[in-house]
Formats: structure tokens, C-alpha cells, sequence
């Protein structure tokens, strides 16, 4: 077993399922005291004993609404009854929702927005007493933000401004010793697929549609992008700040 992050500390946003809950488990293994944070009480439950399972120990899980800034008060507080410090923030949680452009309201805008934005500035901000002198804040970016993908305006758009924000705060919390970078993900096979509500045949039908989107014809998976993640949360980051790492098959680029 490696021990890049041991007896560092980790909260892990939407940390209960997929890329998330992938990358609680290589936090995990690498020697790291997790948190993670999900709205499913059902959902942290699984995810808790699923780590316990595979790990012989238990991750601390935290019920929170992302888009609930209130929340995220509550939260920064609960950390601080579990770990003496924050060596790693992983902000995952997010809302994909996609549709055409005429069809959004006010209040669909609204929760993506407060899900992948606001709610994000303000954790960050409440949890920044309890950061080290050394901290790696990793922001879940997207490549949509790098490309004009139908029906992603408002997703996109909100991942654009977690990009920008990672060389903001990077900035401005520099002086600190904190980092703040992205990692963005391209399509990632993941239970996302099936908040569509499609029947079988037509998931899959979209699944083979987003795959030719994928220079390397595949949708990436899970570990792949929690690998990336330990990456960042280690010191072999150390010379990264505020910069943007794509793990998308090449959709950002080719």
C-alpha cells in the first residue's frame, strides 16, 4: 500500500458515488483521513459501509446540500468537531443538468449555479481557518467549459466560473501557502448516465452517442480521474497553482 497523502486530511463534496466515492477510496489508500459529503442520507450510508468493506476503515460522511449556502457554515463546522486541520478540499458535488437553451427557468439556473458556484465560494471560504500551510483545494471543472456542447449553456458556464475561480482564489491565497487548481473531466461513465430516466436501449444508445464525441472513441472511467485527483492532493503537485488539468480523452484539445 503507497502513502502519498498519509496523515493528511481530505473533505470530498458529492463524495458518495462515482468519480467521487472512487476518489474517497484511492484518498483512502494513499494513507488519507477522508470526509464526504453527499444530500442522501441512503446514499452516504452505502457509501460508508462500502468503504469500510474495502478498506477495513471508515470514511467520515456528513449529510449537505451543496446548493444550500446556508449549509455550508454547517458544514466547515462539523469538520472542525472530526480534524484538527484540512490538507485537501475536493469540490465534486455538481449539478450536469442539460436542455435546450429556451427551455430553462429561473429556478433550474438558479440551482445550478448555487450547486457548482456559489455554494462552492462560500465552503471554501468557511473552511478557510482550517486549512494548512500547505492545502490543495481542487475545484471539479469540465471540459464542456472549453467547448460549445448544445445544450450545456448553463453547466458550462458554470464550470467556466470554477475554472476562473481557481486563478482567483490562487491569487489571492497564495501568500498562505494554499493551492487552488481544476480538474476537469471529460465524459465519465458514471451513475449520472441513469438520472436520465431512460430505458436500457436508449441509455445505451446515448452512451455510444457520447463516446463519438471522445477523440479516443471511450468514455473515461471513475479511477481514472481519482488517480488524477490523488495527484493533486499530493506534495507531487506542489509546483501547480491555479492551473487546469484535462482528463477528457482529448475532447479540449483535438
Amino acid at each position: 500500500m503507497t502513502s502519498r497523502l498519509q496523515n493528511k486530511y481530505a473533505l470530498i463534496t458529492g463524495g458518495f458515488a462515482g468519480i467521487g466515492l472512487e476518489t474517497a477510496k484511492q484518498f483512502c489508500l494513499e494513507g488519507a483521513c477522508v470526509a464526504i459529503t453527499g444530500r442522501s442520507e441512503a446514499g452516504l450510508e452505502r457509501a460508508q459501509s462500502y468503504l469500510g468493506e474495502n478498506l477495513g476503515k471508515n470514511a467520515v460522511t456528513i449529510q449537505s446540500d451543496a446548493a444550500d449556502i446556508q449549509q455550508q457554515q454547517a458544514l466547515a463546522d462539523k469538520i472542525k468537531t472530526q480534524f484538527p486541520r484540512l490538507d485537501v478540499i475536493y469540490i465534486n458535488a455538481g449539478d450536469v443538468t442539460h436542455k435546450p437553451f429556451n427551455e430553462w427557468e429561473e429556478a433550474d439556473f438558479d440551482r445550478v449555479m448555487n450547486t457548482n458556484l456559489k455554494g462552492p465560494f462560500f465552503l471554501i471560504r468557511a473552511l478557510l481557518p482550517l486549512l494548512s500551510d500547505s492545502a490543495s483545494v481542487i475545484l471539479c471543472g469540465s471540459v464542456s467549459a472549453q467547448i460549445g456542447l448544445p445544450q450545456s449553456s448553463v453547466y458550462a458556464a458554470s464550470k467556466a466560473g470554477l475554472i476562473s475561480l481557481a486563478r482567483t482564489l490562487s491569487g489571492e491565497l497564495k501568500h498562505l501557502g494554499i493551492r487552488v487548481n481544476t480538474l476537469s473531466p471529460g465524459p465519465t461513465l458514471t451513475e449520472a448516465f441513469d438520472k436520465f430516466g431512460l430505458p436500457e436501449n436508449e441509455q445505451e444508445a446515448l452512451i455510444n452517442q457520447v463516446k463519438e464525441l471522445v477523440p479516443l472513441k471511450r468514455l473515461g472511467t471513475p479511477l481514472e480521474l481519482a488517480k488524477a485527483a490523488v495527484f493533486l492532493a499530493s506534495d507531487e503537485s506542489s509546483y501547480m497553482l491555479g492551473s487546469e488539468l484535462l482528463i477528457d480523452g482529448g475532447v479540449g484539445n483535438l
